[in-house]
């Protein structure tokens, strides 16, 4: 009987060491699994996305969480933009390549002898990019044996507006005078359509017309011409899209995409030093899915969504093309890493 007890004795002494044993192991296999916040980097990084700053630490072995932000710099380019009279382009050379004088040529005589402001033929934008985001990314390393290799995702969330362009300063003569001609071709529409007796026309620098004869005479030279602006291109309907100054005197357009950006790709990263885990160096390859973009004008057209593909001649079509084709941004940024903890 004492032989039975210890021996049951035994077996159970060899029992709970067991499970004891095997309860360490599994508490210890999770520690080693799960790593939050016990290692530290931070990163600057430069590409596609602009300039970033971002932090990352591990979740378990095989995952880390980075968060940080990016802008792109400043950084201007130059469009222009042609100013026609009435609904139709007219060339300013004869079949010979001879300068032939146009509408707008006439007209620009009479608005300098009005306003004292010289008109020139066409207007130049300058463009700048404004994106910048707050980004979230979770890395996978797929290889446990080779952890410089690593898969992304995640997304960058920030104002719609990536780019905006504005009139150069030195074009706004020619914008006011633009403003002015519309104002005054509206005026005689309106006071010969309304009849006999005419209401006055009067314009600035004590350019006034008043009276039946000069209303009337005035109302048959402005008809023949038509409004004033920048042909851009061809609505989906088929008339034409002339762009006008604003009630500031000024034209504006802005790009416009998703806020929420959602990325996905691949990376690499390698020590910069042989022999030190401090420094890294690593490089990330992927697309940013921003939806279909949008060029806003400042009367509200979208010159992507709104105008006829091809209709935009120039320097404008080229960057409303680009524009047009990009729903995904390539990503192609180089981080250098630098290990905190």
């Amino acid at each position: 009987m004492k032989r039975f007890l210890l021996s049951a004795g035994l077996m159970l002494g060899v029992a709970a060491t067991t499970v004891t044993a095997q309860e360490y192991r599994i508490l210890n296999a999770e520690k080693t699994s799960y790593n939050l916040f016990n290692h530290l980097d931070a990163s600057l990084s430069v590409g596609t996305t602009g300039i970033g700053i971002d932090v990352a630490t591990p979740v378990t072995n095989w995952t880390q969480l980075r968060v940080g932000y990016s802008f792109m710099p400043r950084f201007n380019y130059n469009v222009p933009f042609e100013i026609q009279v009435g609904g139709e382009k007219e060339s300013k050379y004869d079949a010979q390549g001879k300068r032939v004088e146009t509408k707008f040529d006439r007209l620009a005589t009479m608005l300098e002898d009005m306003t004292g402001y010289e008109v020139d033929d066409e207007v130049w934008m300058t463009g700048r990019p404004t994106y910048h985001n707050l980004k979230v990314l979770v890395d996978v390393f797929p290889f446990q044996s080779d952890k410089r290799w690593h898969v992304t995702a995640g997304f960058f969330w920030g104002p719609s507006r990536i780019a905006d362009a504005v009139n150069k300063t030195e074009e706004m003569p020619s914008l006011l005078a633009v403003g002015i001609y519309n104002r005054l071709y509206e005026r005689t529409m309106a006071s010969y359509a309304k009849g006999f007796p005419y209401d006055p026309i009067i314009s600035v620098g004590g350019f006034e017309i008043d009276g039946k004869e000069e209303v009337e005479a005035m109302y048959k030279r402005l008809s023949q011409y038509g409004r004033m602006g920048m042909r851009v291109g061809t609505k989906n309907d088929g008339t034409p899209y002339v762009m006008e100054p604003g009630t500031d005197g000024m034209v504006r357009a802005e790009v416009r995409v998703n806020s929420f950006k959602p990325y996905i790709g691949v990376g690499y990263g390698g020590r910069l030093v042989k022999g030190s885990d401090r420094l890294h160096i690593g490089i990330d390859l992927g697309a940013m899915y921003w939806g279909r973009p949008s060029i806003i004008t400042h009367d509200g057209t979208d010159l992507v969504n709104d105008i006829q593909k091809g209709s935009i001649d120039g320097k404008p079509g080229d960057y409303v093309k680009l524009v047009r084709s990009f729903h995904f941004l390539p990503v192609l940024d180089v981080r250098l890493v630098y290990s905190i903890f």
